[in-house]
């Protein structure tokens, strides 16, 4: 099984960015490789519950992160720094995150076949 990690360093709105990178998630998923979704810089935005894009033109894609266990996509970190940066607490997210440090995001992306940033 092919290990994949999916790295979301961009803000959720105005580039379809996170849009895709959460698309390429639940397909890979879907064709039984092992997702891991991980979270840094302003990418930590895409997880900010209540968000309302369509004030600005923008898609609500933010809820579909509730399907990752319905394609048994488990691992979601998240860069402790980056949440902190932007003041955020786990309590303010849409999805149950493992809030970690920099040095656990590169031992994870050490461990699988393929990264890809968006």
């Amino acid at each position: 099984m092919k290990k994949v990690a999916i790295l979301f360093r961009r803000a959720p709105h105005g580039s379809p960015h996170g849009r895709e990178a959460l698309d390429l998630a639940l397909l890979s998923a879907s064709f039984e490789q092992e997702v891991s979704l991980i979270f840094v810089d302003d990418g930590v935005l895409n997880l900010i519950k209540d968000q309302q894009p369509e004030r600005v033109g923008a898609k609500d894609y933010i809820a579909t992160f509730g399907a990752l266990p319905l394609y048994d996509v488990e691992t979601v970190l998240v860069c402790e720094e980056s949440l902190a940066e932007y003041g955020l607490e786990s309590t303010q997210l849409t999805i149950e995150v493992d809030k970690v440090s920099p040095s656990v995001i590169t031992e994870e992306l050490s461990k699988v076949d393929e990264v890809l940033v968006f």
